[in-house]
């Protein structure tokens, strides 16, 4: 005869306690391209007096960046009828902003791919979300009364899934089991991770940034870019990065792991970022959505060249 015991159902998996997941994510890398992206470049881009020959030789001795900023300038989003070879032309052709945001992502990405991950976890899509999500999250902040004089406006978005890459790194296998478990929107996937790990990414995203000492605008917008309405400071980070993250996904570049429907067109209008940063539909309203539309158009271009 058969026990009770011998009947029971295997028990959930119980989720970590807030001191073993601290413990986890502090033993992940760091990542030094948080702290210190290269300098030289930088000073650069954003001097008036600069010449394009200076930026190129900057630009030249990183061949990984040198990559990309050739890639980009020959995607089909450029339309040249030749294809460059020279970095100094596409310095020309790619603007200064375009550069910087370049030399802002390669490190990063390249240091996150370098944590001996999964390799066959989706990481391009992962990449290409984030980038996309940072472009967007620059100009939507750009409609805004808010003055940003540093890159804080793309930062936000670039790293805003950086807590899936911690997860990738601290909680394999349960990540294994969260990306197997249904899921009809992202608040259900952040739900399914709290009730496997106890944080999600958010959270877990805005902890490792936080022992970065990256600034008090990127953690608060990474802890609370699903949900604006509750972040305690810097609501205007955290919205436009929730509407930037929803446009993303409606372009059908997804968050890289979840497999969640794509975002219906105008669904971001109904979300909380979009009543923070706009209000009711009035004239910002209505020009945001024009913005947003014209970005539509030429995101998935540009972002061809980019991965």
């Amino acid at each position: 005869m058969l026990n009770d015991t011998t009947l029971q159902a295997p028990l959930a998996p119980t989720p970590y306690g807030d001191a073993e997941i601290m413990r986890r994510i502090e033993a992940c890398p760091k990542l030094a391209s948080l702290q210190s992206i290269n300098q030289a470049l930088s000073d650069l881009v954003r001097s008036e007096s600069s010449l394009n020959s200076q930026i190129a030789e900057i630009i030249r001795r990183d061949p990984s960046l040198s990559t990309r900023i050739l890639r980009m300038v020959n995607s089909v989003y450029f339309g040249l009828s030749a294809r460059l070879n020279n970095i100094e032309e596409a310095v020309f052709f790619l603007g200064l902003r375009q550069i910087r945001e370049l030399s802002l992502a390669t490190p990063v990405i390249e240091e996150m791919e370098r944590f001996q991950l999964n390799a066959a976890l989706p990481w391009k899509e992962l990449w290409s979300h984030s980038i996309g999500t940072a472009i967007l999250t620059r100009e939507i902040l750009a409609s805004t009364p808010l003055r940003i004089d540093d890159d804080t406006d793309y930062l936000v978005g670039l790293l805003h899934n950086i807590g899936k890459v911690v997860m990738a790194y601290a909680f394999p296998s349960e990540l294994l089991t969260i990306m197997a478990m249904p899921a009809a929107s992202t608040l259900e996937v952040c739900s399914n991770e709290r009730e496997v790990i106890g944080w999600d990414h958010a959270r877990i995203g805005a902890h490792y940034v936080e022992c970065h000492r990256l600034s008090d605008e990127i953690v608060v917008a990474i802890r609370y870019h699903a949900d604006p309405e509750h972040a305690p400071r810097h609501r205007l980070f955290a919205a436009a990065l929730q509407v930037a993250d929803s446009v993303v996904r409606h372009t059908g570049i997804s968050g890289g792991f979840e497999r969640v429907p794509a975002a219906k067109a105008d669904e971001w209008l109904k979300l909380e970022g979009w009543k923070i940063l706009y209000g009711a539909d009035g004239p910002e309203s209505m020009l945001a959505r024009g913005s947003i539309t014209h970005s539509l158009r030429h995101l998935p271009s540009v972002m061809q060249g980019l991965l």
